[in-house]
């Protein structure tokens, strides 16, 4: 091979991509429901399709001028030719920023673009490697590489890959994953362009069918939806009686003329609102079991308020329903203070967490029906509860439940304490009767579907599983995806979904990543409509099906541990692994496998052959299952290293790889993504597999509305890893030597990622520097075997991040500035004493007094403090300023882009001539202060500057004898 080496162009992801419209159609796209492949099953963590599609693209796209030196070496292109690069790598931006919208997620006309530009540099490629020796094995040009992904997940970067045109690969320990992975790129092509087969479509006239068109997933869609609704209409038949609806009796509307009107009608109950219960701690009432309440409030909507009302009654109570503005003591219920603390309801006597978990382990905790939710003309109506109601849920005998034992993971699994212990544990005697109904009824479905698609002319033909195409195959498919809709409506039917008061709504069981302790929940009904309601899971699954693109390529899903797999071998590879100890995939998941193989074992008997998903060998540094935090980080690090050197190995050597990592907030706090064991471990995983870091991409994933990001500048979400595989030949290099690499890459780098490297490129935003700087600096220190500190042992990845880190603290200002920068780091806004102050400033070379002079400091009362942007005089005039430290030019340019926009802040940073570079770098040095400092409306006025910087300029620019090259002004140090 060394002989023969491969010709490869750098892609445009190692040189440059268009990253706000990335990010901003990313951020959207995390609103965006109904219809979105996402929705077909519940899976944490997802990369959202925008994000997949852009980095799969800029992975497998030439960049030009790369390509350009590829098919000249040794030449220098002149300035027509890199006009021309720049002119094309525009072109590819467009075509990204197009590609990354929802709205064209299946609009061929932006698509066919796309997989052309990608067949278009694959066959580029293909003619520079025409004459090496495996050209017949690699650089087929009638043939795009195929994708894998060994660590699919929920299956966002294979269905990409798919849709670019790549034959898709996606493989996963995990059997859930597997089977969405199958839903998403395997069933769909396979029974592509078919009509259903259920007995409607059958019944209909041959005119009618010719009319008719079924194309991609409709057919499949609208089988599942008619099999879906006959589910639920089998289920109402079964058990409906056990969800019986409320009559408004004289007795229930009594003191609520809201009810009056309604007294003799029956309405759809929506909700049963329950409160777990235990005996009261008091001796005295020890025969009561008393609510355990997190809150009586009911709706807290403005006009329609509605609360329990607890009435004591002796040794006992009941719960009346009050409308109107609630009491204080309401929003608490008997909930004392955080965590398993309350109050007895007929005693006041103090119940603590220790009582509450021998009450539940000893299976006495019980619960109370506190309130009825039913739909109204006009919207919800609160009822009280009534006997019949409890009669009828008592009624409720399951004759299965899943017995499977929760993990022991303090973590993530809370409701071990309290005697939950296995799974069927978090459902009520109803829910499980409802859920095991529905599970069998997708056994029934399915048979029906065989039958029909018999009658329809399909040979009964191969399973699935042994990648049959004829009706048996067929009819688990439909099954597949009915398993999905009740796997969803799980979700919506445990004892651990809550009530939203502000929303007058359900909140689903996983509304965090982990399974959390619930005291008073919601008991919805399957048949209103409303949330947990099949007909709305069936409907959910329909939509995605329905607007599914199904790609010409194939696409194979199979379970395949990443440390063992060779579905890598020749393909091109992205993926996004486990974070460190961020999630527990396979424990999250035996939630919903539990139920998925009740009802599709017999479909997929070799993939869900276990009672539960895989643990032992899944990549997450979980502590309570290896004993302790470092035998879990140990066992992190070997696996990732043996998964990621699979893919080094394997990955066609045309291409980048491209790796996702996704920070939790807590991870980007303090000192930043540099600090976190998790990042150090996962990094040098990549790295001792054999990789070179080429570069690092900030995507920003998450909404801005999310409860971390409101009112901060949170941090890019998560990392894409671009990686290359190391030279053979890499040799070691000293520390010095390193940090003088680092001295001639950064500064440059840092430069073009702040200003902008033409106008092809974008400023990075401030937000996502010490992420995107990673990249030029991890370049340097992977690509060599290793970097030997002072003593001789190997520099560690936490050592280089913190010398990469660096040179976003550089102090290379005038000495007015310095002065002002250290006081802020120190101080902030505050006042300081002024010997202090003065022992600083001679330290940076000045004094108090000048800084003073200068204005950006009040000095007097043996005090001294930095003044506000908002403090600056407005009537001042850079060019008759004698003394203008750079942080008086920043702070002025802030005030003016604040209260009068870039328009003006244009010709104020004309005026300030060459400290522009400066008061640039100041703003984004300041913004990493404040980030890290907590300090973010301070963070926002740095960053609103760095993002609105092209404005300022291109305003700049406008003002009569304005130049690139502005003059230096007095006083400039």
């Amino acid at each position: 091979m060394s002989e023969h080496p491969i010709i490869s162009p750098r892609k445009l992801i190692e040189v440059a991509l268009p990253l706000d419209a990335i990010n901003a159609a990313a951020a959207k796209e995390k609103s965006i429901r109904h219809g979105h492949p996402s929705t077909l099953h519940l899976w944490w963590a997802r990369r959202p399709l925008a994000a997949a599609r852009a980095v799969l693209f800029a992975q497998l796209v030439n960049d030009p001028a790369s390509l350009w030196e590829a098919q000249n070496p040794g030449q220098k292109p002149n300035a027509q030719q890199r006009g021309a690069f720049t002119k094309r790598r525009r072109e590819l931006f467009d075509l990204i920023t197009d590609l990354v919208q929802w709205k064209n997620t299946t609009d061929e006309d932006v698509l066919k673009p796309a997989r052309e530009a990608i067949r278009q540099s694959w066959r580029e490629v293909c003619q520079l490697n025409r004459n090496h020796p495996r050209a017949a094995e690699l650089f087929n040009p009638d043939r795009l590489p195929a994708f894998h992904d060994p660590f699919a997940g929920g299956g966002a970067i294979p269905l990409e890959a798919q849709r670019l045109g790549l034959e898709a690969w996606a493989s996963d320990l995990n059997p859930v994953a597997v089977l969405i992975n199958k839903a998403m790129i395997e069933i769909p092509p396979r029974f592509a362009n078919r009509p259903p087969v259920h007995p409607d479509w059958l019944k209909t006239s041959p005119g009618e069918k010719v009319l008719r068109a079924w194309t991609g997933a409709q057919g499949l869609a609208e089988d599942v939806r008619y099999y879906g609704n006959w589910m639920r209409e089998q289920a109402r038949q079964r058990i409906g009686h056990l969800y019986p609806p409320v009559e408004i009796t004289p007795d229930l509307a009594r003191n609520r003329p809201d009810l009056q009107p309604l007294i003799g009608q029956k309405l759809t109950v929506i909700a049963w609102l329950w409160a777990r219960t235990v005996a009261s701690p008091n001796p005295a009432f020890y025969h009561v079991h008393v609510p355990l309440a997190s809150t009586f409030i009911l709706s807290s909507k403005e006009g329609k308020e509605a609360y329990v009302h607890p009435v004591i009654e002796g040794d006992s109570y009941r719960f009346e329903i009050r409308t109107g503005k609630p009491p204080a003591a309401a929003e608490d219920g008997t909930k004392l203070s955080r965590g398993a603390n309350f109050r007895c309801l007929v005693s006041n006597a103090a119940i603590e967490p220790k009582y509450i978990k021998e009450q539940g382990f000893s299976k006495r905790m019980g619960a109370r029906l506190m309130a009825i939710v039913a739909e109204g003309a006009k919207g919800r109506i609160y009822l009280p509860p009534c006997a019949e109601a409890e009669s009828v849920c008592a009624q409720s005998t399951p004759t299965w439940k899943p017995d499977l034992a929760l993990p022991n993971d303090p973590r993530n699994f809370w409701t071990l304490n309290y005697g939950l212990t296995c799974y069927g544990d978090l459902f009520t005697s109803r829910q499980l009767v409802t859920l095991s109904t529905s599970s069998d009824l997708v056994s029934e479905a399915r048979e029906q579907v065989l039958q029909q698609a018999i009658r329809a002319g399909m040979k009964e033909g191969a399973r699935l599983d042994s990648e049959g195409a004829d009706a048996l195959a067929y009819s688990e498919a439909v099954a597949v995806y009915l398993a999905f809709a009740v796997d969803k409506s799980i979700d919506r039917n445990t004892s651990l979904c809550a009530w939203e008061s502000k929303m007058d709504r359900m909140r689903g069981t996983f509304g965090r990543q982990a399974l959390p302790m619930v005291w008073d929940y919601v008991e919805t009904n399957p048949f209103s409509g409303a949330g947990g309601d099949l007909e709305g899971t069936v409907w959910s699954v329909w939509e995605v099906l329905e607007n599914f693109v199904v790609p010409v390529s194939p696409g194979m899903a199979s379970q395949s541990d990443a440390q063992g797999q060779s579905h890598s071998l020749g393909k091109l590879v992205s993926t996004d692994p486990p974070y460190y100890d961020n999630i527990g995939y396979a424990d999250l998941s035996d939630f919903f496998y539990v139920w998925l193989r009740r009802g599709l074992e017999s479909v997929f008997p070799r993939l869900l052959a276990t009672i539960a998903t895989p643990k032992r060998e899944e990549l997450v540094a979980t502590p309570y299952r290896h004993g302790s935090k470092e035998a879990a980080e140990a066992f992190f690090l070997e696996g990732m290293i043996n998964a990621m050197t699979r893919v080094c190995a394997q990955s066609h050597p045309a291409f980048p790889v491209t790796i996702y990592y996704a920070f939790k907030q807590s991870e980007t706090d303090g000192e930043g993504t540099t600090s976190n064991s998790g990042w150090h471990t996962f990094l040098g995983a990549v790295i001792e597999s054999g990789f070179a870091i080429d570069g690092t991409w900030p995507m920003r994933s998450e909404l801005a509305t999310r409860s971390i990001g409101r009112g901060t500048n949170a941090l890019a979400s998560s990392i894409v890893l671009v990686c290359r595989k190391r030279g053979a030949d890499a040799s070691t290099i000293s520390r010095r030597e390193f940090l003088r690499e680092l001295n001639l890459v950064l500064p440059v780098a840092l430069d073009e990622m702040t200003r902008g490297a033409g106008e092809d490129r974008s400023p990075v935003a401030p937000v996502d520097l010490s992420q995107a700087i990673i990249g030029p600096g991890m370049a340097v220190f992977s690509k060599y075997a290793a970097v030997l500190e002072a003593d001789g042992t190997p520099m560690t990845v936490r050592t280089a991040l913190q010398l990469i880190n660096r040179y976003l603290a550089g102090d290379d200002f005038d000495a007015d500035t310095q002065f002002c920068l250290q006081w802020f780091e120190e101080h902030g806004w505050n006042e300081g004493p002024f010997g202090s102050a003065n022992t600083l400033a001679q330290s940076k070379g000045t004094s108090v007094d000048g800084v003073r002079d200068a204005g950006v400091i009040e000095s007097g009362g043996g005090r001294v403090r930095l003044l506000k942007w908002s403090e600056y005089p407005t009537e001042w005039d850079p060019r008759s300023d004698t003394r203008t430290p750079v942080w008086e030019g920043l702070h002025q340019l802030i005030r003016t882009l604040r209260t009068t926009g870039d328009e003006q802040a244009g010709p104020l940073l004309a005026a300030m001539g060459s400290k522009a570079d400066a008061i640039r770098q100041l703003a984004y040095r300041l913004y990493t202060l404040c980030e890290r400092g907590g300090r973010a409306e301070d963070a926002r006025a740095y960053n609103e500057l760095i993002t609105g910087w092209t404005a300022i300029e291109t305003a700049a620019a406008r003002v009569p004898g304005s130049t690139s090259n502005f003059q230096d002004l007095p006083g400039m140090s």
